[in-house]
Parts: structure tokens; C-alpha cells; sequence
């Protein structure tokens, strides 16, 4: 038998498991965190942790990229429209669906019903995009990626004028300026008086 730290992580995988099960099997029905949570006995919080650890992303944003798989499914038959098919995935709000689909698939679902339609895809049947890979394939190349969260990237400082070399910081000289013309002024002399003394 395990020991008890490690049948306890074991249980949550099982139930995590469970949970990402449900998702793929009733993507369709109106599903939340605190309902997948109840399912299996555990708080949502706690639920919403494990399944990011486990899985990369959160209950509610696999969810939804299920729901926008099945969508790419429905979109490129040809035969619903954009409504008809938020509604047939589960999705409440139009607004909410296009921009999650825009997100994941980088064009709106209006579009690339239009793409899937006009690249010859006969309504009724799932070539898709990929029609010479088989079925199998062309779903996992196909299939909606989140791409991860943008990080901060640290700018460096702009360089002040002390941090500059000297010679970015000095604009280079034009002369349109003619070289002055030398003149010899004699040395005043005195007459009679001798040398001049400073006074």
C-alpha cells in the first residue's frame, strides 16, 4: 500500500480525471466549476488549483476549448449558422463564444465558416481544412490551442545622457561656413617712451 502523502495526490488525479471526462461527455450541457466540483466531492477552489496543475489550464478554459472544437466540427459542415451552432455547443452568449473562438482560432467563426465553405467542404460531411490526412489526424492538427499567457518582459532603462557615449550625444557639424581670412595686426609700438610697463 502507498504511503499516505502519496495516496492522497493519487485521488485527486482519479477525480481530475473524472471531471476532464465529464467535460469531453457533456460539453453541450450548462456546466460551471462548482458543479464539476460537487461531482466529485471537492471545493471549487481546490478543484480549479489541481486541474491547472494537472492539465495547464483551468476547468472553465478547457471547457471552452472543447466547445469551440466541436464548433470548428459543426462551422465547417456548412450547414448551421454561427448562432445555431454557439447554442448547439453549450454557449449562452453569441458575444461570449465569437470572441473565445476568435482567441483560439485567430478568426472570428462567421469567417472561418466562410474559409471552410468556399475551400470546397460539401455540406454534411467533415473534410475540413486537411482533406488528404485522415480524420484522425486532421482533428489533432486541428484542433484549438491556447496559446500561454504573455509574460512581462522587462524592458531595459532608456539610456539617459549620462549612460550615452559622447559622440551619440553630440550632432554632427555641417560648415557652410567659409574659412575666416587671416589678418596680421601690427604690434602697438610707442614712440619715445620706451617699453610698455604694465600698470
Amino acid at each position: 500500500m502507498g504511503s499516505p502523502a502519496v495516496t492522497p495526490r493519487l485521488e485527486d488525479l482519479a477525480r481530475l480525471r473524472r471531471v476532464r471526462d465529464r467535460i469531453d461527455r457533456e460539453y453541450a450541457r450548462p456546466l460551471d466549476v462548482a458543479a464539476l466540483a460537487r461531482g466529485v466531492h471537492m471545493s471549487s477552489g481546490h478543484l480549479s488549483r489541481q486541474f491547472r496543475l494537472a492539465y495547464g489550464e483551468s476547468p472553465y478554459s478547457y471547457l471552452m476549448t472543447r466547445r469551440i472544437e466541436r464548433a470548428m466540427a459543426l462551422l465547417r459542415r456548412g450547414d448551421l449558422t454561427v448562432t445555431e451552432v454557439c447554442l448547439a455547443v453549450g454557449c449562452q452568449s453569441l458575444g461570449t463564444f465569437s470572441t473565445r473562438f476568435a482567441e483560439l482560432v485567430g478568426m472570428p467563426p462567421g469567417a472561418y465558416r466562410r474559409q471552410a465553405v468556399g475551400a470546397g467542404t460539401d455540406p454534411g460531411t467533415e473534410p475540413g481544412p486537411y482533406p488528404a490526412l485522415p480524420a484522425c489526424v486532421a482533428r489533432k492538427v486541428a484542433r484549438p490551442v491556447r496559446s500561454p499567457p504573455a509574460t512581462a518582459v522587462e524592458r531595459p532603462a532608456a539610456p539617459t545622457d549620462v549612460d550615452r557615449p559622447v559622440a551619440a550625444t553630440v550632432a554632427p557639424v555641417t560648415s557652410t561656413v567659409a574659412p575666416a581670412a587671416t589678418t596680421v595686426v601690427p604690434a602697438a609700438t610707442t614712440v619715445g617712451h620706451g617699453p610698455a610697463r604694465g600698470r
